[in-house]
């Protein structure tokens, strides 16, 4: 594990470029970067996480002119969603050209493409000057990471380079939206709910469909367990936190208590015995910010159950809610 700087940029370059692998930060979670054009080297990103091959994966690229070489004619629409959103936390579904690898796109026809917002990932994508396909830097079905510490404890001994650009601006993965479908009379789907909200996106994409049951196999994050903790989870409103948790430490059981809300502030700690509690203020996007650290936090702690509060599905909040339902099917 490096820290971020022109040394270490120039050496994760390198690496990628000769079929290496590289976990580098992301304003959503850290990702785990290869050579995007060089199926031997995404492999390796499938070998390292233990993630089903059935999984696509979204390549990064500095700029949407960048976007040209790797889709075939994408909508105009796809370019003034990037004038708004790129570099940003928003994914975009289109059709793949032949430059891209099958194993990129999990033998579909499409490829999801971003931006990232974050100035170390792109700085690493333009010395090495290639897309870079980069998943979650997580062992697959663990909770995202969101510190460099978290790669190095799913990942340590399986890839080449951590590279350590501090805590990721906003916790969640990027919102994902198809618009394959366009040149052929379907609608944009929202595949999945990300940091950008809907409530944005619909603003600049009229018709924009709820499409995670009607395509899932476009997007990454719809189709396995995703994010569970090692702990049992159970979702529960945020005003009955305290005595659920109280009623699970009266049966002799170790808890962990995610709490957050719409508001500033979350519930503070009763201090209940037997019961970690981490609140997160911030409103929504501090909840979001939090909740996969917090998630690997209760596992360190190696609490029987954790008790998350159940976020308003307004804006992040649908993201948040996604997320914790994954993590509770676990």
């Amino acid at each position: 594990m490096r820290p971020a700087g022109p040394d270490t940029i120039a050496h994760a370059a390198a690496i990628l470029r000769g079929g290496g692998l590289v976990a580098l930060p992301t304003e959503t979670v850290y990702g785990l970067a290869a050579n995007g054009l060089d199926p031997r080297a995404v492999a390796g990103i499938f070998a390292a996480k233990g993630r089903p091959a059935d999984n696509p994966l979204i390549l990064h690229v500095p700029d949407y002119a960048a976007v040209a070489g790797i889709v075939d004619a994408p909508p105009a629409i796809a370019g003034r969603l990037a004038e708004i959103f790129w570099p940003g936390p928003l994914t975009l579904v289109l059709r793949r050209s032949a430059k891209v690898p099958e194993i990129v796109s999990a033998g579909l026809e499409t490829v999801a493409v971003r931006v990232p917002d974050h100035p170390v990932a792109r700085a690493i994508l333009r010395a090495c000057g290639r897309p870079l396909a980069a998943p979650s830097a997580n062992r697959s079905g663990r909770p995202s990471p969101t510190r460099a510490e978290h790669v190095l404890a799913d990942l340590d001994g399986r890839i080449d380079l951590i590279v350590d650009g501090g805590p990721t601006a906003h916790g969640i993965e990027s919102t994902v939206v198809d618009l394959s479908e366009l040149d052929r009379g379907g609608p944009p789907l929202l595949l999945r709910q990300g940091a950008i909200a809907r409530e944005a996106l619909s603003a600049h994409l009229p018709g924009l469909v709820d499409g995670a049951a009607i395509a899932p196999e476009r997007s990454p994050g719809l189709r396995h367990r995703h994010y569970a903790p090692r702990a049992r989870l159970e979702i529960v409103d945020n005003g009955a936190l305290a005595e659920r948790a109280r009623a699970l430490a009266g049966e002799g059981r170790t808890v962990g208590v995610l709490a957050g809300g719409v508001d500033d502030e979350a519930p503070r700690d009763p201090e209940i015995a037997g019961v970690r509690w981490l609140a997160f203020d911030g409103g929504l996007e501090g909840y979001a910010r939090g909740l996969f650290a917090g998630l690997r936090t209760l596992d360190a702690l190696a609490v029987e159950r954790i008790l998350a509060a159940a976020p308003p599905e307004i804006g992040i909040g649908r993201a948040l809610a996604d997320r914790l339902r994954r993590a509770a099917a676990g």
